[in-house]
C-alpha cells in the first residue's frame, strides 16, 4: 500500500480519484490548493504526488518546482486538462496524465510511477543550464509561497478584524439604544407637563435636550442599520408607496437644519404620484441621509437642488449641492461604512460616516444603486451645482430582498 497525495481543487475529481485509489488499497491524502499541497507533502512525505496544474494560489508548475527541490525522490505526476506535458516534465514531473482520466487504466498508470525516480540529465552544458534554471525557479517559487502565506494570514486577520468591528458597533448601538428609551419617555412627560408645571427657561432647556437626543437617536439608528446591512440582517417591509411623497416628507424634516445654515432647496418633483413598491420608511431615511449630506457639506447660505426622475421601470433621486465636492479617488469610497474624508477629531463636520453607506444598502435592496460625481454639468432642478451630485436609483417594482 502506498501513500498518495492528490492536489486538486475540484471536489468531484478528488472524489473519483479517492475511490479508485482506496479501492486498490492505497492511502489517499488530499489538498485543495498549491500552498496546502506543498505543506502536506513536506510534512507527510508521500510515496507519490498527483498534481493538478490549475490549482489556486501556487499553480501546479510552481508546486512541482518546490516539491522537486524538497522531495527529490518522490515521483510527481501531473493530472490535468489544461497543463502542458513538456513544461510539466521539464519542471520535474515524472509523468503526465491527461483529463478526463481513463477509469479502467488509471490505477495501473499511477502504480507504474510508484518507486520511479526522476532521471538525472546527462552532464552536458544544456543539462547544467537546465539545472541552474530549475534551481532558480524553485527559489522564486519558494519566495512566492512565503508571500502567499503572509497574504493569507493577513487576509484572515482582516476578515476577523472586520467581523469584530461589526459586532462592536452592533453591541455599542444596542447598549446606547437601551437607556435612550426611558430618556426619551421621561423627556416627553416633562415637556407635556405631566410631571409638573415648567418655566419658559426650563422649556427652552428641554427643547435643547430634545434636539440633542434626536441627533443621538439618529446616529444610533444609522449604526444599527449599517451593521445589519453588512451582515444581511436588516429587514425590509415592502408595500406600495409614492416616491414623490417620501421625498417631500424628507425635505420637510430637513427644513430646520437647512434654515440654521441659511441653505435653501430648489426642487423639481412630479405633481402626480410616482407609484412604486418597497420599504417607504427605509427609503425615506435614505433620502434624509442624502439631503443631510448636502446641507452639511454645502456652503452656508447655499442652494441644494433636488429632483426626481422616473421611467416605467425605475425612479431616480438627484441631490446636488454647491460645496467643494469630493476628489475623484474618494467618490466610490464615500459609500463605504465609516469612511470619512476628514476623520480627525478636529474635522469641520460631525457624523459617524455611515449615512451614505445606508443609502447604498437601501438602494441596492430595492434593485438600484447610488453613484456620486463632483462638478457635474447636469442640470438638477433647472440649474447647475458645482459641488457633489448624488444619484440614487430605485427599481419601481423590485424583487423583495
Amino acid at each position: 500500500m502506498a501513500t498518495i497525495l492528490h492536489i486538486e481543487d475540484d471536489p468531484q475529481s478528488r472524489l473519483l480519484v479517492r475511490k479508485l485509489l482506496q479501492h486498490a488499497g492505497h492511502e489517499v491524502l488530499e489538498a485543495v490548493s498549491g500552498v496546502e499541497g506543498t505543506r502536506v507533502a513536506t510534512h507527510a512525505r508521500p510515496d507519490l504526488v498527483l498534481l493538478d496544474i490549475n490549482v489556486p494560489d501556487l499553480d501546479g508548475y510552481e508546486v512541482a518546482m518546490l516539491l522537486r527541490e524538497r522531495l527529490p525522490e518522490v515521483p510527481i505526476v501531473a493530472v490535468t486538462a489544461e497543463g502542458d506535458r513538456a513544461t510539466a516534465l521539464g519542471l520535474g514531473c515524472s509523468g503526465f496524465i491527461a483529463k478526463p482520466i481513463e477509469v479502467r487504466t488509471f490505477v495501473a498508470t499511477v502504480e507504474s510511477f510508484l518507486g520511479s525516480r526522476v532521471a538525472a540529465p546527462a552532464p552536458t552544458v544544456e543539462a547544467g543550464s537546465e539545472a541552474v534554471l530549475r534551481a532558480q525557479g524553485a527559489r522564486v517559487a519558494a519566495r512566492l509561497e512565503a508571500k502567499v502565506h503572509e497574504l493569507s494570514d493577513a487576509h484572515e486577520r482582516l476578515v476577523e478584524a472586520d467581523r469584530l468591528r461589526r459586532e462592536f458597533y452592533r453591541n455599542v448601538s444596542h447598549e446606547l439604544a437601551t437607556p435612550l428609551t426611558p430618556m426619551v419617555g421621561y423627556l416627553g412627560m416633562l415637556q407635556g407637563g405631566e410631571l409638573g408645571p415648567l418655566t419658559e427657561a426650563q422649556r427652552k432647556a428641554l427643547r435643547s435636550v430634545d434636539a440633542a437626543l434626536g441627533r443621538l437617536r439618529g446616529t444610533i439608528d444609522s449604526l444599527l442599520d449599517v451593521t445589519q446591512l453588512e451582515t444581511g440582517k436588516l429587514r425590509f417591509t415592502f408595500a406600495a408607496y409614492d416616491l414623490g411623497a417620501v421625498v417631500r416628507r424628507a425635505l420637510a424634516g430637513r427644513a430646520a437644519s437647512a434654515s440654521a445654515r441659511g441653505v435653501s432647496f430648489v426642487t423639481a418633483l412630479p405633481e402626480a404620484a410616482i407609484e412604486c413598491r418597497g420599504d417607504a420608511d427605509r427609503i425615506g431615511r435614505a433620502v434624509a441621509h442624502v439631503l443631510d449630506n448636502a446641507v452639511k457639506f454645502g456652503p452656508s447660505g447655499g442652494v441644494v437642488g433636488v429632483e426626481v426622475r422616473f421611467s416605467v421601470t425605475h425612479a431616480e433621486l438627484l441631490v446636488a449641492d454647491g460645496g467643494e465636492g469630493v476628489a475623484h479617488p474618494w467618490l466610490a469610497r464615500i459609500f463605504e461604512p465609516f469612511v470619512q474624508i476628514d476623520g480627525s477629531p478636529t474635522r469641520r463636520h460631525g457624523g459617524a460616516g455611515v449615512g451614505l453607506a445606508v443609502v447604498r444598502g437601501v438602494a441596492e435592496a430595492h434593485g438600484g444603486g447610488v453613484v456620486a460625481e463632483t462638478g457635474s454639468r447636469m442640470l438638477v432642478a433647472g440649474r447647475q451645482h458645482p459641488g457633489l451630485l448624488v444619484r440614487m436609483q430605485l427599481a419601481r417594482r423590485p424583487e423583495e430582498p
